[in-house]
């Protein structure tokens, strides 16, 4: 496992265009590589609009493959190619009459090496400002997803899911060295809860989590806020755009985590006499 890598977040954008989408998801992996990323993320939902609507229309059958999921044979192609490992961002997934928000993660050769579910469906309103309910076409997933790849140990949650800090402790007691959430926040919730979210997942956790969203269409049925961010253990900042289109290349350095940790010892400070975690499907490899 490499301990000091650069990763690239890549913020694009997407439209009603399936075909075009993934030569543009194609294009941005290919140029991220060029500038030395050896882990690349992708959006949430990059190859759809972000609707209700889409979903089902673009949907693909990942398990079986080939034709019936270009936007995921792309991503092997072209992860096997670059020697590269990619965390695909999110897709509508067709399985049996169900539909899923779902994340591949493809190793350096262009094998899957995890699905992730999105676990915690978008369900929201906040009056007079947005509404939205994934759960009319979607349904949730049922596992955590936590994967080893050439780039350490990886977390994956989906947009809403960061969310959830039970998810993330998970994760870290799982021995996660960074989570990524591909995520497309909104014009509501992006400025206020956005960065904020990412910071206090990563302090709390003392990991690195890094962000992709897609790029600002400001005349799409449903806006992104933007804001792609890697962020830090010690909750910093380490790299952000706004809401345009960008490639983010920044490095990544697990040797950080255990000083952080070593600084401040929460794992052993913790009062396991007072409160637990329950991990309820806890691997015993792990």
């Amino acid at each position: 496992m490499k301990s000091t890598f650069k990763i690239g977040l890549c913020q694009f954008s997407v439209t009603p265009d399936k075909e075009r989408n993934i030569g543009h998801a194609r294009k941005a992996i290919e140029e991220a590589a060029q500038k030395g990323a050896q882990l690349v993320l992708l959006p949430e939902i990059w190859n759809s609009p972000y609707s209700n609507d889409s979903f089902p229309v673009y949907a693909e059958d990942i398990d079986s493959g080939g034709d019936a999921s270009p936007s995921t044979a792309m991503l092997s192609e072209v992860s096997s190619h670059l020697k590269i490992t990619i965390v695909g961002g999110s897709i509508p997934e067709r399985c049996g009459d169900k539909l899923y928000n779902t994340c591949c993660v493809f190793g350096t050769d262009g094998k899957l090496k995890a699905k992730h579910r999105k676990i915690h469906l978008f369900d929201i309103d906040i009056p007079g400002k947005i509404t939205f309910i994934e759960s009319k076409t979607l349904t949730a997933g049922e596992t955590p997803t936590i994967v080893d790849t050439d780039v350490g140990r990886i977390g994956i949650g989906i947009c809403y899911d960061i969310r959830f800090q039970e998810l993330a402790m998970i994760y870290a007691a799982r021995g996660a060295h960074l989570l990524c959430y591909p995520g497309a926040f909104n014009m509501t919730t992006g400025p206020l809860h956005w960065e904020l979210l990412q910071r206090a997942r990563a302090t709390d956790n003392q990991l690195y989590v890094a962000t992709c969203s897609p790029a600002r269409d400001a005349g799409a049925g449903y806006v992104a806020w933007g804001h792609s961010t890697l962020v830090g253990p010690f909750g910093e900042v380490l790299a952000t755009t706004d809401h345009d289109e960008d490639i983010i290349i920044s490095e990544i350095d697990y040797s950080i985590l255990e000083q952080r940790r070593a600084s401040f010892p929460l794992t052993k400070q913790r009062r396991g006499d007072l409160y637990q975690l329950v991990d309820i499907q806890r691997p015993h490899s792990l």
